[in-house]
């Protein structure tokens, strides 16, 4: 079993699913975004930014963003500066997590709660074995989390390989969850170097497809050698997701996926968001 878990950080609740159909990342037959109405409708974007040393960005204001919505400069009507303290640890009672394990299908494990008590040890039962259908499975979790109200959330997902028989490709993937602002952050355990080296540097191989998934919904693809350096890249993930602008534009009205450009005006500002979302 692979391992795929559900992460909701700070003051955020998560609920239930919705039906799923044929789903591109440019026009998805079922849109799916998450938004809130105020007189209009509004779109969230979770954003995360660094310096060019990755040391989080803090105190910056609605006039040091840029937000694009299919290439049309739009006003940003609030910003919201999450930057919680940073610590490496989920917190009992505040943080909500679910756990997943996915093979040929995804499989609930532990659903949404706030007792991380019950997460221990949640793992030491499991054994990597059988196929990898890690877009099917990111896809079904992202869709368990589109009625989650709360600013911020993510997937954050435990593999030991590329995908090898999904239905589903990384660009439908990051389609249903850039839609709903849901990064997908994928650890993956790669024990020999040699391997490693290589598939972070193949342009072509699953793993350049995994980067793809995760850089177009605002996420990370990390690889490492063994489960202690992936519990402490896990950790550091949970640092990411403490330290978040979210910024609100008015929706697009088109019934369309609408192309999100977010970028900050200092020279050096690395900035993740998601890639779009779904008007109308």
């Amino acid at each position: 079993m692979r391992t795929l878990t559900c992460r909701v950080v700070i003051d955020l609740t998560l609920l239930g699913g919705v039906p799923f159909a044929s789903i591109s990342a440019h026009a998805p037959a079922e849109p799916l975004r998450q938004t809130f109405r105020s007189g209009v409708d509004l779109v969230t974007i979770q954003v995360s930014v660094r310096d060019t040393r990755g040391r989080t960005l803090s105190g910056l204001s609605t006039a040091d963003f840029e937000v694009r919505d299919n290439g049309q400069l739009r006003p940003i009507l609030s910003l919201t500066d999450r930057q919680s303290p940073v610590s490496s640890h989920l917190r009992d009672g505040q943080d909500e997590v679910a756990l997943f394990t996915f093979d040929a299908s995804l499989h609930e494990r532990h659903g949404f709660t706030v007792d991380l008590a019950k997460f221990k040890d949640a793992l030491s039962d499991f054994e990597a074995f059988g196929t990898t259908s890690l877009y099917d499975a990111t896809a079904a979790t992202a869709r368990r989390l589109a009625d989650r109200s709360g600013g911020r959330k993510a997937i954050i997902v435990l593999t030991d390989g590329v995908d090898t028989s999904s239905t589903l490709t990384a660009s439908q993937v990051s389609g249903l969850a850039s839609s709903i602002d849901v990064p997908v952050f994928v650890v993956a355990t790669v024990p020999s170097l040699d391997q490693r080296v290589m598939l972070e540097a193949a342009p072509h191989s699953g793993a350049a497809d995994l980067r793809d998934l995760a850089e177009w919904t605002g996420g990370q693809v990390v690889f490492a050698s063994s489960l202690m350096e992936s519990v402490a890249v896990a950790s550091n993930i949970v640092n990411q997701l403490r330290q978040q602008y979210v910024l609100a534009i008015e929706a697009g009205i088109g019934r369309e996926w609408r192309h999100l450009d977010v970028r900050v005006k200092r020279p050096s500002a690395v900035v993740k968001a998601r890639s779009g979302y779904f008007g109308g």
